[in-house]
């Protein structure tokens, strides 16, 4: 019989952490300028790319970060100064200079979708620990394979909300775009510093 209690709880949980309605802004901003092929190329790699990553820690858990000799809390440290440099170029736009200096050469569009979309905005370190002691209460496959339904539920439902971020644009227009993507920048600057000072708590540095 399908624990329900486990399943509405775990999709709550897994939902709050990695914040669907939150990471749409976010996607729009680091996506600005991009077709609408290209937003769904980059929302469908992004969600496909999250799901398997949480499924290898669904499964393995902290093995994979032990196995090479990573901790939870560097993975923390590093996420949070990747994230940090993301946010630097959201804040003084030069992702957006980039795209314009490329003119109309036939270069490849820089792609987010793995980075920092996957890793660590929807793959981060809140929802691979929430993934891990969620599969620990239900050990076994049938613990997996609930597990990884709400995870897919949740990816589900932030890839909808990505795809109809192009609604989002248009209602905002390039100006309002240009200043929520600022906004962001600095709540993403905010975010990663917390997922350093996190790391170093865990490392026994007091935050």
């Amino acid at each position: 019989m399908i624990d329900t209690a486990f399943l509405i709880t775990s999709f709550v949980t897994l939902f709050v952490i990695i914040d669907p309605i939150g990471l749409t802004p976010i996607f729009l901003a680091l996506t600005q300028g991009s077709s609408p092929r290209e937003r769904r190329s980059i929302a469908l790699r992004s969600a496909v790319t999250a799901t398997f990553l949480l499924a290898l820690f669904t499964l393995f858990g902290e093995a994979v970060l032990g196995f090479a000799g990573i901790s939870m809390a560097a993975f923390r440290v590093a996420g949070g100064v990747l994230l940090f440099l993301t946010a630097l170029d959201m804040l003084f736009e030069r992702r957006t200079k980039r795209r314009e200096n490329q003119g109309e050469e036939a270069v490849e569009v820089e792609d987010p979708s793995v980075f920092p979309i996957s890793i660590p905005l929807i793959a981060g370190p809140g929802s691979i620990a929430t993934v891990i002691l969620l599969a620990g209460q239900k050990p076994g496959f049938e613990g997996f394979a609930l597990v990884m339904g709400v995870v897919v539920a949740v990816i589900i439902v932030m890839l909808a909300m990505f795809l109809a971020s192009g609604f989002l644009e248009r209602l905002l227009g390039k100006t309002g775009i240009n200043v929520v993507t600022r906004l962001l920048g600095m709540l993403l600057a905010a975010l990663s510093v917390q997922f350093v000072l996190d790391g170093l708590r865990d490392f026994g540095f007091a935050a």
